[in-house]
């Protein structure tokens, strides 16, 4: 049996900006007009939020969310590093980047070859980040070269529908002229200290927007705007079905599998209740508590409502990954929620250690 790898992550765009973009998304919030006078003005805020935006607005509390989120990932690359993986499979969100129109999956399995990706090239086609300068100084002609691992991939999908799970699969990009930010960040954020990244990656990336995937274009929208809403997303149970799938079919494999969850959690612009300011701490708390504590239950048990209410979306992502932990019978090793309530989300990092007593 093969052992198998569990880590959760961020990719968070502004990370890959430097200082001064972090509350670019806030700034936009408190900007919008139909946004009600009284929540211009910080008294009126979460502690939280007053703390964090302070008499510098945001400066300070920046620069140590970006070294909190350093730190997440200096810990997941080093077991990522520790166990040595034959591949490394990312679940991620498509946010109307390769899939659009013509074809929105509720899953799929990108069986991709070698990629080289220009990541400041095509930014606007996934992080808003094209012309914006970049926390490592890189231009628009750097690149990166992405492996692929197609037999891994190959297995995975004959796998997976031998299990009744009838996902889609692609040899190429339709859209993206490269891989979604999801995917890219995760490998950019992994190697923050630019030391390389010579692991196979193979996508898979998840229809987490569902309702708003073409009709908002998966992204920010004003208060008060309404459109046609699009088919939903696969429920949470059924994500933690298809994680679980992965999973076994993983530990059955010659493969030694890193599994990895991308996606920040609540995030401000899809939370109605707190007019698109502020992530719903709350309940991102609340799934915090059951991840600490294994208790598979409570995320099972949350409904894609629930998660759409609470700004959860993204982490349908992390949904595949409880899934295939509780598969594997296993509980995180180590954990760290990176609370925050004017850059975005919260961010949560886990390791889940292939070999547990």
């Amino acid at each position: 049996m093969a052992e198998v790898l569990g880590l959760g992550v961020t990719h968070y765009p502004p990370l890959s900006g430097t200082d001064d973009n972090l509350t670019r998304v806030f700034r936009g919030a408190l900007a919008d007009p139909k946004l009600p006078a009284e929540l211009r003005d910080p008294a009126s805020w979460p502690e939280r939020a007053r703390r964090e935006w302070a008499e510098d607005e945001g400066v300070a509390a920046g620069k140590a969310h970006r070294a909190a989120l350093r730190e997440g990932f200096r810990r997941t690359r080093a077991a990522l590093d520790e166990f040595q993986p034959d591949v490394v499979l990312i679940w991620g969100d498509d946010q109307y980047e390769n899939f659009r129109e013509d074809l929105v999956p509720p899953y799929a399995v990108q069986i991709y070859d070698d990629l080289t990706v220009h990541p400041w090239r095509h930014a606007d086609e996934s992080s808003n980040m094209k012309g914006k300068p970049n926390v490592w100084g890189e231009g628009e002609n750097t690149e990166r070269l992405i492996r692929g691992h197609k037999p891994f991939a190959r297995h995975l999908v004959e796998g997976l529908l031998a299990r009744h799970i009838d996902v889609p699969y692609s040899y190429e990009p339709l859209h993206h002229p490269g891989l979604a930010h999801a995917f890219l960040n995760t490998v950019l954020y992994l190697d923050y200290d630019r030391e390389g990244f010579d692991y196979p990656v193979v996508t898979f990336p998840l229809n987490c927007y569902g309702r708003k995937v073409i009709s908002f274009q998966g992204n920010i929208s004003p208060l008060g705007v309404e459109r046609e809403l699009d088919p939903p997303s696969p429920s949470p149970a059924r994500i933690m079905d298809v994680g679980a799938a992965v999973a076994r079919i993983c530990a059955d494999s010659p493969y030694r599998v890193a599994l990895v969850a991308s996606s920040s959690w609540s995030h401000s612009f899809l939370v109605d209740s707190t007019m698109r300011l502020f992530p719903d701490s709350a309940a991102d708390e609340k799934m915090y508590d059951a991840l600490v504590a294994a208790d598979y239950s409570v995320w099972e048990n949350t409904t894609l409502a629930d998660a759409e209410k609470a700004g959860q979306q993204e982490l349908l992502n992390w949904w595949a990954l409880l899934g295939a932990m509780r598969e594997l019978g296993r509980g995180p090793s180590w954990t760290s929620f990176v609370a925050s309530n004017i850059f975005v989300s919260n961010k949560v990092f886990a390791v889940y250690d292939a070999e547990q007593p």
